[in-house]
């Protein structure tokens, strides 16, 4: 013979104590925090049990993309780096000129200059045959000897070479294309959701239940996935929010407002004389790069204008167009500077400057390169493994939980449903029309929710029909 859970459980709202229990009183009126912790805990039960799956392959597959940058200085080290550090560097063009004589297919797409004294220079083809989509063919050139050192895939701003490619597609799409996208997107725009829920449910509680020394089974457990979830909340909040400013659907309402808000990010102009524009700078694809003056005076004029390393130099789409040196430097402090420059004089048409960026253009820059660990290298790159093993941690603690909820047997019982009726009207309403303008710009936060709110009346009613009573007609039949 079962027997049912009593009222009085880790997830209920606790009575009470009182030092004269028999004699009557009057009900205390449930303060508005009260009334909201209820629906807090099953929004926070029901969201981490049905988005989990996601979030695991999200956190598994983030881990992968954080450590694969020390991965590819390893694996690709005999490409990023040369056998030995001469005492001159030869002119960008020579060395541009070796990689064409190995790799005459395709067109420059973009060279970016060693960096540093033992760093290989890149020569970006594009169109070449194999190559994927979207993707150039990066061939490393010996600064000093002119010596190809090898030809890899690359793709992206930041210069993935194969292996942090496929693990970065793996974590963004699961290699299922656009369509793949969803699922990073339902993962990011319910990953705050679930950490702010988890917040206001471990403050709610008292000071004695949130120890885990001294604690056993389901106790224990409950308290490790508190502590591990309030110290870990910041940075997941971070990580939901910079993850949905470049995703599909609330990515493209957030650039939408920051267009309107005159907080777009500005590019430098590639037409001589333009001033700064939305639109960025096209890549070479029918002019030479050795177009006009040449790479090595333009490389000259942009570091007069103070372009130290890294930088990026874009040939001339069209003969009406101009070079564009840009800088790439995405870690603290970050460079990013560009010029446009003339093609048939060197001389420096359009400057645009990092500092002069609008103010959210700085902080989606920074966010995202802090989300993919760029912004503080190996540092950040250890922080965000750290979150990912947490939140590891927190979904294997919270289905366990559910577990020993059903007395270690079964998966326990849901949350009561009906806890919405504790909360006043106004306080309700308002909390409806945040969450209707939330999931409006957050779609798959919006979508998913109405669904399950709508099942979740509907199985309501069925129950009601069939006399089981509510979480809110127990609480008000005591």
């Amino acid at each position: 013979m079962s027997t049912a859970p009593t009222a009085t459980t880790d997830e209920s709202p606790e009575s009470p104590d009182s030092p004269d229990a028999s004699k009557p009183s009057a009900p205390a009126k449930p303060s508005a925090g009260a009334t909201l912790r209820p629906l807090v805990l099953r929004l926070h039960f029901y969201a981490g049990i049905l988005v989990a799956p996601f979030l695991l392959v999200a956190a598994l597959t983030g881990f992968l993309y954080a450590a694969s940058f020390q991965a590819e200085k390893i694996i690709y080290a005999d490409e990023l780096t040369v056998s030995s550090v001469g005492d001159t560097k030869l002119p960008i063009s020579e060395q541009v000129a070796a990689a064409r004589k190995a790799h005459p297919e395709g067109t420059v797409a973009a060279v970016r200059p060693s960096p540093e004294d033992d760093a290989t220079t890149r020569v970006m083809l594009s169109g070449v045959p194999g190559v994927g989509e979207g993707h150039t063919l990066a061939v490393f050139v010996d600064p000093y000897t002119a010596k190809v050192e090898g030809a890899l895939e690359q793709y992206g701003s930041s210069g993935a070479l194969p292996v942090r490619t496929w693990i970065s597609e793996f974590h963004r799409n699961l290699h299922l294309g656009e369509s793949g996208r969803l699922y990073s997107e339902l993962a990011a725009s319910w990953l705050w959701v679930i950490a702010g829920g988890g917040l206001v449910l471990w403050f709610a509680r008292r000071r004695t239940q949130r120890k885990v020394r001294g604690t056993s089974g389901r106790r224990r457990t409950l308290g490790l996935h508190g502590t591990v979830g309030v110290w870990a909340s910041a940075g997941f909040i971070f990580l939901s929010a910079t993850g949905l400013t470049w995703s599909t659907y609330a990515g493209a309402n957030i650039d939408v407002l920051r267009t309107e808000l005159g907080q777009s990010t500005p590019s430098v102009s590639a037409a001589a004389g333009g001033e700064h524009s939305g639109h960025g700078a096209a890549s070479g694809t029918g002019i030479t790069a050795e177009h006009g003056v040449g790479l090595d005076k333009v490389l000259a004029a942009a570091r007069a204008e103070g372009l130290s390393d890294p930088v990026e130099i874009v040939p001339p789409a069209d003969d009406s167009s101009a070079y564009v040196v840009k800088q790439t430097q995405r870690s603290w402090p970050e460079k990013q500077d560009a010029v446009a420059v003339d093609p048939s004089t060197g001389e420096v048409l359009d400057t645009l400057r990092f500092a002069d960026f609008p103010v959210l253009a700085k902080l989606t820059r920074w966010g995202i390169d802090a989300h993919t660990g760029l912004l503080f290298g190996f540092v950040n790159q250890l922080a965000l493994m750290a979150l990912a093993l947490s939140l590891v941690l927190l979904i294997l603690w919270g289905y366990r939980m559910w577990w020993l909820r059903g007395r270690a047997s079964a998966f326990g019982r849901p949350i009561p449903r009906g806890a919405w009726q504790q909360v006043p009207p106004l306080l309700l309403v308002t909390l409806l029309a945040g969450v209707a303008v939330v999931g409006y710009f957050v779609p798959l936060l919006g979508i998913p929710l109405a669904a399950f709110i709508a099942v979740d009346v509907i199985l309501g009613e069925i129950d009601h029909r069939r006399g089981n009573r509510t979480y809110g007609e127990r609480v008000g039949a005591k």
